[in-house]
């Protein structure tokens, strides 16, 4: 029996097991292509026997960069670790200057990519890099293929020297060094061993609510390469789960329909914008349809867990199930019951429409420095309480410090940052990790955010505000696609608004006004600015005068990542979005 101490027995203990016909597959040629966890231990082998072959030693780093997750990177995943060879995954949406800085800083020897479009910003910088060799997924002319490796590890002669080496990786060595994009500075490099991951993916497996019958289905999207989706990916082999790699991120409706998946993990940013789209075919409905549709979403957002609304409301709810929210299950598989988001904080509103629609929102809280889990919410057992992030899971411990910042002991706390020794000092206090955020522990046991401890900021009138409050509530609005809340040292709050453009055009078109639908246009529109006022004072009611946005500006553009607003796991850059809008933030503080 395998014993799980390290990252590479999740899948032989799947084998041992929980043996799955269709344990990773991915779409090739618009066919859904599976393997076998014994197809997959084979592959990961060959490729291992390969790299001894071509010299790779202990603790040599090689690099990963997918734009789409993909079984590729899982084979790929087990054959480096298993011979104690250190893998980096990179972000693919960064730049190639940071691609450079990445593998410079890593000194990776080898980069597998996934695709030409990767391969093309790789190039850009690869002569600047020490990479022996780039190797790629996709046939790509001018790059070997990494098949060229399974013909090189065929033979098995030396398979007993990749069992050595299994033997040798210890579940305090290294297995990854993940670089977190900041919204400030070079990226950072964090050390996380074999047990650091393996902890945190066992004591979080219980908290992932897999159904125990037949066949089981995940859909994943969201990069393997953040540790949120690479420890999901680690619980579903533990739990012997068939896991289906969605093309892209605006293929996942058209995916979740072909795959019927029973769970996915979700950004609060997807689910806003799944959520808009809904709401748009809404708008367009007409009668006692419109009617019906708003009456169920309103009555979605008094959603309580458990029933507490009572037998009356449960009963309306039924029926709403089955004439409006049955739809919405339907375009994602119709088998979805639960998503588990990560990330960034979650609109109540959007935790209670979707659980009122029977896909319920487990919302987790973690870091990359803490592998990732801290906490998570799970329906049964009454671990499930809107507006917090669940219960911290088992060995992990939470202490909210004097001024509210939490920290975080436990056996996922990271190694360190690589080759930075001063900056790992200055966020630990012995076993404590400092998360730079802030909040509470409810008196039932729940863990509640209550913001980030650097984006705090004072008026000049000494009042703290607190932006990602403000915004959270704000980006409810169907018209506000992005907010930051700015006013540090200024006499009020104010906002640059990324207007929602998608959603403002068909409003244009509905009201019949005659104003343009260039982004340019949208943003200087007079009739667009009196609307958002509209809805920025609608929500400036649930915060205290100091607090509430008293001006605002719009951006023409939107924010993205490869614009540079945005990290890859979608978080605002604020320093660089300050400093790209410099001309509005003047405008709001003197116009």
């Amino acid at each position: 029996m395998t014993e799980i101490k390290r990252l590479f027995d999740f899948a032989y203990y799947q084998l041992e097991n929980k043996p799955s016909d269709k344990a990773l597959v991915t779409k090739y040629d618009g066919k859904w292509t599976a393997i076998s966890t014994k197809e997959y231990l084979d592959k990961a082998n060959a490729i291992s026997r390969a790299l001894l072959k071509m010299g790779v030693k202990k603790d040599e780093k090689i690099a990963l960069i997918a734009s789409t997750n993909r079984t590729e990177w899982n084979i790929m995943d087990i054959a480096t670790l298993q011979i104690g060879v250190t893998n980096v995954p990179i972000y693919p949406t960064i730049c190639a200057e940071d691609y450079e800085y990445v593998l410079n800083h890593s000194e990776s020897t080898y980069c597998f990519v996934s695709d030409a479009e990767v391969l093309e910003k790789l190039n850009k910088v690869k002569a600047n890099t020490k990479l022996k060799e780039v190797y790629s997924f996709d046939h790509i002319e001018g790059c070997k293929h990494y098949s060229e490796l399974f013909e090189l590890g065929e033979d098995a002669s030396n398979q007993a020297e990749v069992e050595s080496r299994k033997d040798e990786v210890k579940p305090e060595d290294l297995a990854t060094i993940i670089y977190t994009s900041g919204t400030t500075g070079k990226p950072k490099g964090v050390m996380l061993s074999h047990w650091n991951i393996t902890s945190n993916v066992l004591a979080s497996s219980p908290r992932v609510p897999l159904p125990d019958y037949g066949e089981t289905r995940v859909l994943s999207f969201l990069p393997i390469c953040h540790i949120f989706e690479r420890v999901l990916i680690y619980v579903y082999q533990y739990a012997g789960t068939s896991i289906y790699f969605a093309e892209a991120l605006d293929k996942i409706g058209e995916n979740a329909k072909e795959v019927k998946p029973n769970l996915m993990s979700v950004v609060p940013r997807l689910l806003e914008k799944l959520f808009d789209k809904i709401m748009l075919k809404g708008e367009d409905l007409t009668g006692i349809k419109k009617a019906l549709f708003f009456w169920a979403v309103s009555l979605g957002e008094k959603w309580e867990p458990y029933g507490a609304n009572g037998a009356w409301y449960e009963f309306k709810l039924k029926i709403a199930n089955k004439l409006i929210f049955s739809k919405w299950r339907d375009a994602l598989g119709g088998e979805l019951r639960t998503m588990v988001s990560g990330s960034a904080a979650l609109q109540t509103r959007l935790a209670r429409v979707f659980g009122a629609a029977g896909m319920k929102v487990m919302e987790g809280y973690g870091l990359t420095e803490t592998s990732p889990v801290v906490s998570v919410g799970l329906y049964k057992d009454n671990m499930y309480q809107i507006g917090t992030v669940g219960k911290p899971i088992p060995d992990v411990e939470v202490k909210i410090a004097d001024d509210g910042e939490l920290l975080i002991k436990g056996p996922n706390i990271m190694m360190g940052y690589y080759k930075d020794q001063e900056k790992t000092d200055s966020v630990m206090t012995g076993d404590y990790f400092h998360t730079g955020d802030k909040g509470e522990i409810t008196s039932d046991g729940f863990l509640k955010i209550t913001g980030r401890k650097k984006e705090m900021f004072k008026t000049s009138g000494g009042k703290y505000v607190i932006p990602p409050l403000l915004e959270n509530d704000m980006k409810q609005s169907l018209f506000i696609e992005q907010i930051m809340v700015v006013g540090e040292g200024e006499k009020m709050p104010g906002a640059i608004i990324q207007p929602n453009f998608d959603f403002i055009r068909d409003w244009i078109e509905h009201k019949g006004h005659d104003i343009g639908t260039t982004n340019e246009e949208i943003a200087k529109s007079e009739i667009v600015v009196k609307r958002i006022q509209k809805e920025v004072s609608k929500y400036n009611t649930n915060f205290g005068k100091w607090e509430q946005v008293k001006r605002f500006e719009l951006t023409s553009t939107v924010w993205s990542i490869d614009g540079g607003e945005l990290t890859p796991t979608m978080k605002m850059k604020r320093s660089v979005i300050k400093n790209m809008y410099n001309d509005l933030y003047e405008k709001i503080y003197r116009p």
